[in-house]
Order: C-alpha cells, then sequence, then structure tokens
C-alpha cells in the first residue's frame, strides 16, 4: 500500500495552520519521524539532529506529534528547526503508521507516541523503519540509508 492514499481528512496541519496530507509530497524521498512531545530533551535532541544532516537532493524531514500547532511554532522557533512539524492532535497519521501504544514512565502505563521513524520512497512506500528508536545517532543512521 502506498501511503500517499492515506486520508488524513484536514486533520494534519503545521505551525501555519496549512493542511496537507502525504500525497502533497510525491516525488519527494520523505523521512518521516513520529515524537511524543515539543520541548522534551530527548524529542529536542532528536530534532536537533534531523535539523543538522545533510539530505540528499528531493529528500525532506518531517516531524509528527500530537502537540499543538502554537507548541510547534515555538518549537520550531527556539530551535531553528528547517523541516516540516505536523501536528497530528486526532492521531490520523500517527494510527495509519501504528506509532501509539503502551508506554511506561516511573511505574505508570499510559498510551501514547512510540518514537518511530520511516523512510517513504518517492511513491510513498515504506523503504526502512524503526521502532522504539533510540535518539543517539537516529538521524546519521536514518540518512544513511537514503545516500
Amino acid at each position: 500500500m502506498s501511503y500517499l492514499d492515506i486520508s488524513l481528512e484536514g486533520v494534519v496541519l503545521n505551525e501555519d495552520k496549512k493542511e496537507y496530507k502525504l500525497s502533497d509530497f510525491a516525488g519527494k524521498n520523505v523521512i518521516l519521524y513520529f515524537y511524543p512531545k515539543d520541548n522534551t530533551s530527548g524529542c529536542t535532541s532528536e530534532a536537533n539532529a534531523f535539523n543538522e544532516i545533510t539530505l540528499p537532493d528531493n529528500t525532506i524531514v518531517i516531524g509528527v506529534s500530537p502537540d499543538s500547532i502554537a507548541s510547534h511554532k515555538k518549537f520550531a522557533e527556539k530551535y531553528g528547526l528547517k523541516f516540516l512539524l505536523l501536528s497530528d492532535s486526532e492521531h490520523k497519521l500517527a494510527d495509519a503508521f501504528s506509532v501509539r501504544g503502551e508506554k511506561s514512565m516511573y511505574g505508570r502505563k499510559y498510551f501514547g507516541i512510540i518514537r518511530s521513524t520511516f523512510i517513504l520512497d518517492n511513491n510513498g512506500n515504506i523503504t526502512k523503519e524503526w521502532r522504539k528508536v533510540k535518539v543517539n545517532g537516529h538521524a546519521e543512521e536514518v540518512i544513511s540509508h537514503i545516500n
């Protein structure tokens, strides 16, 4: 299945309130990464790492979390992020990629975003995926699968 066909029903927005669907990126290689929350240490480290990698031509990075558009805007401005951040507050994209699940912190169990990354080719097909990502060295590993 091509992920370009997924209907997001107008719920995935960027910091400028523009609606997106994956088909908007047809013809490009997409590094699509899901992260739990803006401005947390792990998510900030991951965003900065993706911001610093050199991308091949025709390749883009898109970060997705359930945070609000306002939160994404502040996060992107604070760290000078050069890539698109999408707000998936209704979890349409997260559910399409099956990246929500049970997590645990300090013995408390909850349901949330499981840090995951996908490389989509220019036809919207997944060519590589990582689930339960460890942040250190991850961006470099991802880019090595595109070059």
